[in-house]
């Protein structure tokens, strides 16, 4: 009589217990913009319609204090992939087309880790961290060789637009002229993947790399029409829209899967605008390590584990990311290479939050170069770099990087000036003055010291002529 029930049950029990380990693990998604400015959002005070985005952040948390890795591509990517400070992967600027400049092998992603961990992992959108599909001059490690089991996506932004791009990869084979635009393939690649590929005894993630709003902007005419009385920016403001409207379609499949409940969703965007009046309040633009170049809309939804309807000031960012999913997935990092993100899940379940490592960001671009985020302080150093230098990470930046000093400081109270006009900096700080050149120590001892790169192109300029936005000093922060 026992044989006879023993097999069935203990069939039974496998089942549950495989199902129960299913729930305790997470579906995972992160929805990154490209570009987006800290009001490009109308739950952020922005002129864009974002009906979906503003539900997720109503329905879950939104951050008012959320930063960007860097101020620009791919540095702020491999951050996000990685938990670490760009320079500790090699990735100090964009990466232009034909550069040596990668995601090297040695570092471990989000996605090898949660792939270990039995996760169905995805890449889709823009990649920007190597050739993509490899060369034979530029053999690059692909998103399938750094931990995701299918990949969609092209190496840097949708050409020649977001409408009609020719230039998207699947699993490595370049692909014919996409039609529709850059969000809504996306979308409908997610969708398709879910349908044919997704495992439901297992939990996946899936890193959504949007185009949008990254230019050359293009959208559709109705959705510009909108916009109308913003003359040069609709077309930038619809592709919001329309980026709003494709994440609502993988929502609406998160549900009708039944999978909505049990999915941490991430909404950020990797830097802040090149439209400085996207990043009002916040002073400059893209590139710059002042609040307009890396703070940036943060939206996290988990119904089944956080809070909802909740606004959240503590400081948090992309580099936290890594951290925070291998928690929520119940995890230990496999990694043993030093991380400087720290697990915020407390911070969403509302138990006590303590940062491990302060909030910061080294780009030697612009000026000033490096950050340090302090309780409501931003902590600032430059350099005063004169030399003209190329748009492109060339030779004489890796040998500069390795030499720079700071020249002068900067420090601002972000609670009482968001604007960033009134430098508290004097000769008192010399605490925050050691923190600064420690912290720029690190980046010159342990950063990854590219041997092979492109000599800098003949146009060359100094750092405030790459990337100038307006600065209007005024008597008051409101």
């Amino acid at each position: 009589m026992w044989k006879r029930f023993a097999l069935p049950l203990l069939c039974m029990l496998t089942l549950s217990a495989s199902a129960s380990s299913k729930k305790s693990k997470p579906n995972i998604i992160v929805l990154l913009a490209d570009d987006l400015g800290y009001n490009d959002l109308s739950c952020y005070g922005g002129i864009p319609q974002t009906p979906h985005l503003d539900q997720l952040a109503s329905n879950g948390i939104k951050f008012t204090n959320f930063y960007a890795a860097a101020p620009n591509c791919s540095p702020s990517r491999a951050g996000l992939l990685t938990g670490r400070s760009p320079f500790r992967a090699g990735i100090y600027s964009y990466r232009p087309v034909n550069h040596p400049m990668h995601l090297r092998n040695q570092e471990i992603t989000i996605a090898e880790e949660l792939k270990q961990a039995g996760y169905q992992t995805v890449h889709l959108g823009k990649w920007h961290l190597g050739a993509l599909p490899a060369s034979k001059d530029f053999p690059h490690p692909q998103p399938t060789d750094q931990g995701f089991d299918y990949s969609y996506g092209t190496e840097n932004g949708a050409r020649p637009s977001h409408h009609n791009p020719v230039n998207f990869v699947r699993n490595g084979q370049p692909l014919p002229k996409q039609d529709g635009y850059s969000c809504q393939l996306l979308a409908n690649e997610a969708i398709s993947w879910w349908k044919n590929n997704y495992q439901k005894e297992h939990p996946f993630f899936m890193y959504v790399a949007f185009h949008e709003p990254h230019s050359k902007v293009a959208a559709p005419q109705n959705l510009v029409n909108n916009y109308s009385e913003h003359k040069n920016a609709a077309t930038y403001l619809a592709c919001i829209q329309n980026m709003d409207l494709a994440i609502g379609r993988i929502i609406r499949q998160l549900k009708a899967m039944g999978e909505y409940e049990n999915t941490l969703i991430v909404f950020a965007s990797d830097n802040g605008s090149y439209r400085q009046a996207s990043n009002q309040p916040l002073r400059a633009l893209k590139s710059w390590l002042y609040e307009g170049g890396i703070r940036v809309p943060g939206i996290i939804s988990w119904p089944n584990a956080i809070a909802t309807h909740k606004t959240i000031d503590e400081p948090a960012g992309l580099i936290d990311l890594y951290s925070t999913f291998c928690e929520a997935a119940h995890i230990t990092p496999s990694s043993k290479r030093e991380q400087d993100g720290t697990n915020i899940l407390p911070l969403l379940t509302g138990e006590k939050f303590q940062r491990q490592k302060p909030l910061f960001w080294f780009f030697y671009r612009t000026s000033p170069e490096i950050a340090i985020r302090q309780g409501d302080f931003m902590l600032m150093g430059k350099d005063n770099d004169q030399t003209p230098r190329s748009h492109g990470f060339s030779s004489i930046d890796m040998e500069y990087i390795k030499q720079l000093q700071l020249q002068s400081f900067e420090l601002y109270n972000l609670k009482n000036d968001l604007k960033q006009q009134t430098n508290l900096w004097d000769a008192t700080h010399q605490l925050q003055k050691q923190l600064l050149n420690h912290l720029l120590n690190e980046v010159k001892t342990k950063g990854v010291k590219w041997d092979t790169l492109p000599a800098p192109h003949k146009n060359r300029k100094v750092k405030t002529q790459w990337k100038k936005y307006k600065f209007v000093k005024t008597n008051s922060n409101e």
